[in-house]
């Protein structure tokens, strides 16, 4: 990540997922041009005018000017209430097709490691395996078929991959277009 920009422990590199980009746009919520911002979701029922600098979001004021979430902080359950507020209020979310949502592994949420397809998920077993397991679980009982549709990830198809911030194994799920 650039030099000078917040640490986020849940979201490592978001210009490497594309979450923070360079722009001379100004934030929406301290109205100065950091030459970097936000570009993923936001979950309020006020009415925002632009984006939000890297630095507002890593000290809540956004979230807590917009009365907002960076993500949807459903499914984020079996964490600490610190944990949560820090995943759904002084992190940047990411893009998805679908809703995106965090994973959560040893009573903590999951740092988000990025969007991939299968040939970078094969640098990491022990997502595949998980997103074998959850896509068994949710209906894929043929193997064949789920290894075809595995290994065309990338392809309209792509997996959400996350590391463990306790044990540091990495977890995905499938989002599709």
């Amino acid at each position: 990540m650039s030099a000078g920009l917040p640490v986020f422990r849940y979201h490592p590199d978001p210009l490497a997922s594309g979450s923070i980009r360079a722009s001379t746009e100004k934030c929406a919520c301290c109205h100065r041009g950091t030459g970097w911002i936000y570009t993923a979701t936001f979950y309020t029922a006020q009415e925002v005018d632009g984006s939000f600098c890297p630095w507002c979001i890593a000290d809540g004021s956004a979230a807590e000017r917009f009365e907002g979430e960076f993500i949807d902080a459903y499914g984020l359950g079996g964490i600490s209430d610190e944990a949560l507020k820090e995943v759904a209020h002084r992190t940047p979310g990411f893009h998805a097709w679908q809703d995106p949502h965090w994973l959560v592994h040893c009573d903590d949420a999951t740092a988000f490691l990025g969007e991939v397809g299968y040939t970078e998920l094969v640098a990491h077993p022990d997502a595949l395996d998980h997103l074998r397991l959850d896509l068994r679980m949710s209906g894929w009982h043929d193997a064949a078929e789920l290894e075809h549709f595995l290994t065309h990830l990338g392809k309209g198809a792509s997996a959400m991959l996350f590391r463990c911030t306790v044990c540091g194994t990495h977890l995905a799920y499938v989002d599709v277009s």
